[in-house]
């Protein structure tokens, strides 16, 4: 490059200008590089060599590269830090180019080869194995707001499972926060959108376009079969599928009909609850930790990544989960068939994967080899279960989509090599016998192989030359090479060897015989591969017209194998199948957390199972005790426990009854959110108050130390209306630990609410933490010894005894913070009592200034406040 702008850079400018906002992928050659800012951004993070190349406006050019052949390991991490790349291929071939400038009269020296952007890759349309996690969908979605009412489209594109919903404005961060998905479609300047979303024109989210955009994809007439969707619904669909076709440049990947989701099928829970309970992620943000990381025993990507689902979206119809406990229990109870079943299943490939590459156009010969495998499998796996007694009605329903594609398993059994490669540019991967033509033209092949072999074994004896060999490279195809002191042997006018290449240690020879078999060689071979891609294109087109029956296998799959894998955790954990039922109850026996339960297992320790039984008159449960007691676990686990039930699976417990829950809220353990400017204590405050406007009778509830971020006046009122207003406005299910040992006092207000503790024990100056519950208040606190137990030095807990001690007798002698809150009138009461009066007299008073008053101006203001003093008397 020079410092004018030559026709290649012109070129990379205008494909620059297309790509908009991300990385330029520019293929030259065996690589793609990046230039100026993309190449400086790039570089730093993939830990790669920057350099420069030429001059541009008389500076160097900034850039840096990636092998093709690896690029997919380096496009992982440049997605992982938030990166858009758009890849530019080489769309024509060099002579393709020459015979272009030919035609346009320009030399064809100067040919340049057009490039063009191919495909964009984003973090929501990811297809390619490398580029995903096994274990984790990963969701694209598309927001739209239609009259007040927002719509959702989601898609995983590398299944092509496709969900439309719709919400409140109020409730889209609580969507957003149970699909956790990779990259999100907004309408430019729309203010609702998360933080990072994708803007698009507004005029890609038009409802109306989006119900055309899925007629087409589908081939129907209308979407009545598939659902009765929304306009929201529809425009947000209408963005997903243009943004879809701007990123695969006009192509689309696979769709499946798109599936309605109700607002009322699934329980409800905002995003701080998804991250108090750890559902998906730990606090770290990791997989380890987490809800979903205790539990998960699927023995294949697509079963894990429906259970992540199943856990996000636990179920309301109580029907639905009756079935998934019932398939649950069949397989706990026959655990031989059940380790045989689980066995078959880890090693299927991921169909639902692979036929998303497929119909997406970037499937190999190893997605065939994949789809083939799988749907046998599958038959096999029906086979089995089907000799099994007593099929459950929600496995009789699954059963048929194992079968039935014996015409397309016939057809890839004979048409595919048993273990197809990963790429198809050089063949291979048609079995034998499949193309009669096929096999002749690698017989040729082979044959012209051996006769080259011949030939160089011909060559050696004619010439003397021991050494003499026949190779083949890109550039040369095949040639003649011996030693550079043989070379002048074959260098003889009559020698029939025509001279090539001179290397610094050998020498290179063509002869017609080796070039009319090369010939023949090379023609065979171009001929065989042209037959297999042929070929190829036959079989995804098989595949294509199959998808959704494939789908539908690959699904029923996933559900077989989540089902299993809950009867395999409940079978390790001794849990029991909730009993589920519709009223407001929550009755457990022996209840224990998952992750806690886990990790003191890994340590030898033992965890201590708690009952919690809450029922129409006894749904409020205020518990106190000593920090590290037990508290927060003991709220935890009861929420997981519900949540795991209505999901459909045994829960970690002896016993347990469940209520269905509507909404389940949990604000325990909030943490300062420096980066949107919010404390500890506002974070609570707002998460409270979105369970005070949103929880309903039918909720659960669990708070954990309300009001401790300000004040202790501040806290303690602020808890104490909290309490009356979850017990008496709201009257739903609620476990509530606090430290505010006068809250006690509510229960002499309060009939549906009872009072417990974690119970603690001193012995010989040390804290004994014993994690069990009881009735009744909590004796103490326990904060100085759980602070002599943290490590803090001991004149500082002896300072704060002293201190301790004068607080006490002073709260003996006052009645303690919470005196005169008995005579307090019901949080539901409040707004029925009257103002308070206005003590008129003393306001007139307080706004008098005295030294401004005349006698003759006092005395007639005496005279009036005299008057008005009779009035209000009288």
């Amino acid at each position: 490059m020079s410092g004018q702008t030559t026709p290649m850079m012109q070129q990379y400018h205008a494909l620059k200008r297309e790509a908009g906002g991300s990385l330029l992928f520019y293929r030259m050659g065996d690589f793609f590089e990046l230039f100026f800012d993309d190449a400086r951004q790039a570089a730093a993070i993939l830990d790669i060599a920057l350099t420069s190349r030429g001059e541009h406006g008389g500076e160097p050019v900034p850039m840096c590269g990636v092998p093709v052949h690896a690029a997919e390991n380096y496009l992982a991490r440049l997605i992982k830090a938030g990166c858009r790349v758009a890849i530019a291929e080489q769309v024509e071939t060099p002579e393709e180019a020459k015979l272009r400038a030919k035609r346009e009269g320009t030399p064809s020296s100067k040919a340049l080869v057009k490039r063009d952007i191919v495909r964009f890759i984003t973090a929501g349309t990811l297809t390619e194995e490398a580029l995903l996690e096994p274990r984790r969908a990963n969701l694209l979605v598309a927001l739209a707001e239609v009259r007040g009412t927002i719509g959702i489209a989601s898609c995983d594109i590398s299944t092509g499972e496709m969900v439309l919903e719709e919400c409140e404005p109020a409730l889209v961060d609580a969507a957003l926060a149970r699909l956790t998905f990779s990259e999100c479609v907004v309408p430019e300047g729309w203010e609702l959108g998360p933080e990072g979303a994708v803007e698009r024109a507004r005029s890609e989210f038009g409802s109306d376009g989006g119900a055309a955009a899925l007629q087409r994809i589908h081939g129907v007439a209308t979407l009545d079969g598939f659902g009765d969707f929304s306009r929201a619904m529809l425009g947000a669909a209408a963005g997903l599928i243009s943004y879809l076709e701007h990123v695969g440049r006009g192509s689309l990947p696979l769709l499946l009909p798109p599936r309605l989701r109700d607002a009322g099928q699934a329980m409800a829970m905002d995003e701080a609850t998804r991250s108090s309970l750890e559902i998906l992620a730990s606090q770290s943000g990791s997989r380890e930790g987490s809800l979903i990381a205790a539990i998960d025993r699927c023995v294949t990507g697509a079963g894990a990544r429906l259970l992540a689902e199943d856990l996000a979206a636990p179920l309301l119809n109580r029907a639905a989960i009756e079935q998934r406990l019932s398939l649950v229990q069949w397989f706990h109870a026959d655990p031989l068939n059940r380790a045989d079943l689980r066995e078959a299943m880890r090693n299927l490939p991921d169909l639902g994967r692979a036929l998303g590459r497929i119909v997406a156009g970037r499937g190999s010969p190893r997605d065939l080899g994949q789809i083939r495998d799988g749907l046998n499998d599958a038959r096999r796996i029906r086979d089995f279960l089907a000799r099994m007694p007593d099929t459950p009605e929600l496995l009789a329903g699954l059963l048929p989509a194992l079968s039935g594609h014996g015409a397309l398993t016939d057809l890839l059994d004979r048409a595919l090599v048993p273990s197809p490669p990963t790429e198809r540019s050089s063949g291979g991967y048609i079995a034998e016998g499949y193309d009669a033509a096929l096999d002749e033209l690698r017989a040729i092949s082979g044959n012209s192989r051996r006769a080259i072999a011949a030939m160089e074994a011909r060559y050696r004896d004619e010439t003397g030359v021991a050494a003499l060999k026949i190779k083949h490279n890109g550039v040369l195809g095949y040639f003649i090479e011996v030693p550079a002191r043989h070379a002048d042997a074959l260098m003889a006018p009559d020698s029939g060897f025509t001279h090539r290449q001179t290397m610094a240690g050998a020498v290179r020879f063509n002869s017609l015989a080796l070039h009319e078999e090369a010939s023949r060689i090379a023609e065979a071979g171009g001929h065989a591969l042209a037959a297999e891609e042929a070929h190829f294109e036959e079989l995804v087109a098989e595949i294509v017209r199959a998808r959704e029956a494939v789908a539908r296998t690959a699904a029923a799959l996933a559900r077989i194998d989540v089902s299993a894998s809950q009867a395999e955790r409940a079978a390790e954990g001794g849990w029991c199948r909730p009993e589920i039922e519709d009223a407001a109850l929550l009755d457990i026996t022996g209840g224990r957390h998952p992750v806690v339960e886990a990790a003191l297992a890994r340590s030898g320790e033992r965890f201590v199972a708690n009952d919690c039984r809450l029922a129409p008159d006894d749904r409020l449960w205020l518990i106190g005790g000593p920090n590290m007691g037990g508290k927060s676990t003991f709220l935890r686990q009861n929420a997981l426990i519900v949540l795991l039930a209505q999901a459909g699976g045994f829960v970690p417990a002896e016993r347990a009854r469940i209520g269905l829950v509507d909404r389940l809220f949990s604000r325990v353990g909030a943490s300062d959110n420096l980066a949107r400017g919010r404390s500890t204590f506002m974070v609570e405050m707002v998460e409270t108050a979105a369970i005070l406007a949103q929880a309903t009778s039918r909720s659960f509830v669990i708070l954990d130390e309300v009001g401790r971020g300000t004040s202790t006046y501040d806290g303690l009122a602020l808890a104490w209306a909290v309490v009356e207003a979850v017990h008496s406005t709201i009257a739903c299910r609620c476990l509530f630990a606090t430290h505010y040992h006068e809250l006690a006092r509510l229960a002499e207000s309060c009939e549906a609410l009872s009072l417990h503790h974690v119970r603690a024990r001193e012995y010989k100056g040390d804290l004994v933490l014993l994690h069990e519950l009881s009735g009744g208040p909590a004796d103490r606190s326990y904060g100085l010894a759980v602070a002599r137990l943290a490590g803090v030095p001991a004149l500082v807990v002896a300072r704060a005894k002293q201190v301790l001690d004068r607080l006490e007798k002073n709260r003996t002698e006052t009645g303690g913070l919470a005196a005169g809150l008995g005579d307090l009138p019901l949080f539901a009461a409040v707004h029925e009592e009257e103002e308070p009066q206005r003590d008129t007299l003393a306001e007139r008073l307080n706004a008098i200034d005295v030294d401004a008053l005349s006698p003759r101006e006092a005395l007639d203001l005496l005279y009036e406040l005299a008057a008005e003093a009779k009035a209000t008397k009288s």
